[in-house]
């Protein structure tokens, strides 16, 4: 009993420090540092305007495009300096043809369809700027993101930019909302990693390098923007993070297509734990390596499956004979697991019945985002992601 008990308090504290602890440990550690030193000062140049390409990889976005296209040539920066460059491989929606009507791009399109990262491989031999800012199709960007992005770069130690994903929630009383909260507190931990050291994993919606630091990423990728910024970061180079560079799209149009997405970026997060799994080494990495285990491969490893193994455990400790049934804090530990799981299956229930009772959406979110890891791991095991674009339905 006593190596359960053990077992059980070991998975308790990996849950609590991937979702909670990490976070509260890095405020303390800013802190900290703050108090302790002054602000490393890079010098700035009022007019430091580099050439940049942006950068779009589209499957089927006739839908988008023309808004894309508007919010792109409004972005404030030098028109004659900001290049336009969108791969449409396998497009048969007329998206190409829309594309071709804007003197100001450069369309690259082949018929076949071979998927985002093929795309991406393919599209950067006709990058000839000193920087590239990747951008989803069906996402729009803030005025200043590009002028924003670009600033950092004068930093010779950056290598990456990362930009904030802002879900527009048209539907705020639904369990997809939550994904809004969840962005909102990553993108703060996300301020916090870059002040303590590196941003791990830039978001794909809003990401920019050096041209000259890309390598072509194994066409089978899954988390491109994730394996592209860590990789940057390996070789020494800092990955920053601008939350008022922004780029902006609709929530999952609901939970189902929310849970699809989900369960890609799962399979995707056990991918990049195999291939980079030179970042486990904190000897070799130090803080980088320290943030890497902290933010991503425990939320993607040990605290799902410590969900699993603690209700286990927590039972059989909690009804053991050395126990009274509801006395002791095990019992009370079991009681509050079993409260979250019914208030997460409540959730589902009145979710697809469309009535909105809001405190349900929290608990009921997180354990959908547990369960796709697991099917994301079964998925990447069984080797059943496809690398083409597998788009979730979004809200209008």
């Amino acid at each position: 009993m006593l190596a359960i008990k053990i077992l059980f308090w070991f998975f308790l504290f990996i849950i609590f420090y991937a979702y909670v602890g990490y976070g509260l440990l890095l405020f303390i550690i800013i802190k900290i540092k703050r108090l302790l030193s002054k602000p490393a000062r890079v010098s700035r140049e009022q007019c430091y305007e580099p050439e940049v390409t942006l950068f779009c990889t589209a499957y089927n976005e006739r839908n988008y495009v023309e808004k894309k296209m508007d919010n792109s040539l409004s972005l404030e920066y030098p028109a004659h300096k900001l290049k336009h460059l969108w791969v449409t491989d396998g497009s048969d929606d007329g998206t190409p043809e829309i594309l071709k009507k804007y003197a100001e791009v450069q369309v690259q399109h082949q018929d076949e369809r071979a998927g985002k990262v093929a795309a991406m491989n393919r599209g950067m031999k006709f990058v000839n700027t000193p920087l590239v800012i990747f951008s989803d199709g069906n996402t729009l960007l803030g005025k200043e993101s590009v002028r924003r992005i670009v600033n950092l770069f004068q930093d010779p130690i950056v290598g990456c930019v990362s930009g904030e994903k802002r879900v527009l929630q048209k539907e705020k009383d639904s369990a997809v909302a939550t994904e809004g909260f969840y962005w909102k507190y990553e993108s703060k931990l996300k301020q916090w990693d870059s002040e303590l050291y590196s941003v791990v994993g830039a978001a794909g919606e809003l990401f920019a390098i050096r041209t000259e630091l890309f390598r072509p990423v194994e066409n089978d990728t899954i988390l491109d923007d994730f394996i592209i910024s860590l990789e940057i970061a390996k070789r020494g180079y800092t990955v920053k993070y601008d939350p008022e560079a922004y780029a902006i799209e609709t929530a999952s149009a609901d939970i189902k297509n929310e849970l699809k997405r989900k369960v890609r970026i799962a399979a995707g997060g056990i991918q990049s734990i195999v291939r980079l799994k030179e970042l486990l080494n904190i000897f070799r990495y130090g803080v980088l390596s320290f943030q890497y285990i902290s933010h991503r491969v425990l939320r993607w490893t040990l605290a799902p499956l410590g969900l699993l193994v603690i209700f286990i455990l927590n039972f059989l400790i909690a009804f053991s004979n050395e126990y009274q049934i509801f006395t002791g804090i095990y019992c009370w530990l079991f009681a509050g697991q079993a409260l979250f799981y019914l208030a997460a299956f409540a959730g589902w229930f009145f979710e697809n019945r469309k009535i909105k009772i809001k405190v349900l959406f929290i608990p009921y979110y997180f354990l959908i985002m547990n369960i796709a890891v697991y099917l994301g791991f079964f998925r990447y095991i069984k080797g059943g992601q496809s690398v083409k674009w597998e788009k979730a339905k979004r809200g209008m």
